[in-house]
């Protein structure tokens, strides 16, 4: 891939980078067990500790994060809302592209009350208008993964995904005043691998463009059937999940069912209030619909940056690296993404990508060759308050593609892609 993908990309974070503010300060371990007090105290469900460090599933992001949503008290309960609504439309150049307009976002809600004794229970529920956009999903060049017919493997671009994204429940126990242990279930539900789900992830959270690395880093993302044990010292946390391997079918509306067949462990820590990083390992058994006898072992490794920006901004970047390993072949992927929110108004967000693939090219359901494939994307997103707790954004993106020689005549010289979207945010 082209080095100048990659060197974009930073010079895009480095030359919006402004000096942090006082409350950036790096705290030492365990520091923050009674709460944050940007945050009113409030802790997370799974261990004392900022709710602010919480992202999809069980993972962690930095202390330093904004968490969206609407919070209120009901009785002993801490209720959260929040919605983020895109319409779409998709432009992608050249032999192997398409275009076609389309509606994705999600729609969250959870409830979380705190016992007497310390104990934490979370409900939590998370849906998505992905399948209006319908089987065949949104033209995206250089992604491929999954099927969404359950006849062919979609390839050039990204399905979508179910309506239920999460139905999930977690009980916390507390032990000490920096140990917890927890239990986490879902149908469907996130297992311990990989970082955030990039929907989740605030240094690409203003795109609306799926990154092609998907499958490699966060493709588990809705998994129906996990659970998920684990334990909280300090700024670390361990936890291991058993979850069923197969990835969603092309029945997007319905809640499926299956043995927990497939195992996955994670490592995270927190060593400062502005970083969060993580390793991870997974066996996942039959991924795939069309390729039933074929497990992958997957293994992932992030770090997630993020500060203050100037008066009331932030700036998030995340480095993530996956490998997926299926026979004698393992392929590799590697993404750098960076958002800054300049104001209440402005974001600029940008994604550099790099796989190895080998799925560009089947043969019927053969895999083809590995190429080596990048992707470079940066955007704009403006910001109009149209009510209390809600915004419409009004933003737009440009990708450019990297092929190999070997793929110009399929993707042409200089293949490129474009979104243009409006936005809905209530939080």
């Amino acid at each position: 891939m082209r080095a100048s993908l990659a060197t974009a990309a930073v010079g895009l974070c480095v030359a919006l980078a402004a000096p942090a503010r006082a409350d950036d300060a790096t705290a030492s371990p365990g520091s923050h067990v009674h709460g944050d007090s940007a945050t009113g105290g409030m802790l997370g469900a799974l261990g004392a500790y900022p709710f602010t460090r919480e992202s999809s599933g069980t993972s962690w992001q930095p202390d330093s994060s904004e968490h969206a949503g609407l919070h209120l008290m009901q009785g002993d309960w801490m209720v959260m809302g929040h919605a983020l609504l895109n319409g779409v439309y998709d432009w992608q150049q050249g032999p192997r592209g398409d275009e076609k307009a389309f509606v994705s976002g999600m729609l969250m809600g959870a409830a979380t009350r705190t016992f007497a004794d310390g104990d934490t229970l979370r409900l939590r529920a998370m849906l998505s208008p992905d399948p209006l956009m319908g089987k065949p999903g949104l033209p995206l060049l250089l992604a491929s993964g999954e099927t969404a017919n359950g006849t062919t493997p979609l390839v050039d671009r990204q399905h979508p995904h179910d309506l239920f994204m999460e139905l999930s429940t977690s009980i916390a126990h507390v032990l000490s005043a920096t140990d917890s242990v927890f239990a986490y279930g879902g149908l469907p539900g996130e297992p311990a691998f990989g970082p955030p789900a990039f929907m989740h992830r605030l240094s690409i959270s203003e795109s609306p463009e799926p990154p092609i690395t998907h499958h490699w880093l966060d493709s588990t993302h809705i998994t129906f059937g996990v659970v998920t044990p684990g334990w909280v010292h300090e700024d670390w946390k361990l936890e291991a999940s058993r979850f069923r391997g197969r990835e969603p079918d092309q029945f997007r509306y319905n809640i499926e069912s299956g043995s927990l067949d497939s195992d996955s462990l994670r490592l995270s820590w927190n060593p400062a209030r502005t970083l969060s990083l993580q390793f991870s390992w997974a066996h996942v058994v039959s991924p795939e619909q069309l390729y039933p006898t074929e497990n992958q072992t997957k293994e992932s490794a992030s770090a997630i940056y993020t500060r203050s920006y100037g008066v009331a901004g932030w700036w998030s970047t995340t480095m993530a690296w996956g490998r997926r390993s299926s026979g004698h072949r393992a392929l590799d992927a590697l993404a750098l993404e960076s958002t800054v929110k300049l104001s209440e108004a402005w974001s600029l967000f940008s994604r550099a990508e790099r796989e190895q693939n080998d799925e560009l090219t089947l043969i019927g359901l053969e895999p083809g060759p590995v190429y080596a494939v990048g992707k470079l994307s940066a955007g704009l997103v403006r910001y109009f308050r149209i009510a209390e707790h809600a915004s419409l954004g009004l933003g737009g993106l440009y990708s450019i593609n990297s092929v190999p020689t070997a793929l110009v005549p399929l993707y042409g010289d200089d293949p490129r892609g474009a979104m243009v979207f409006l936005r809905l945010k209530v939080d």
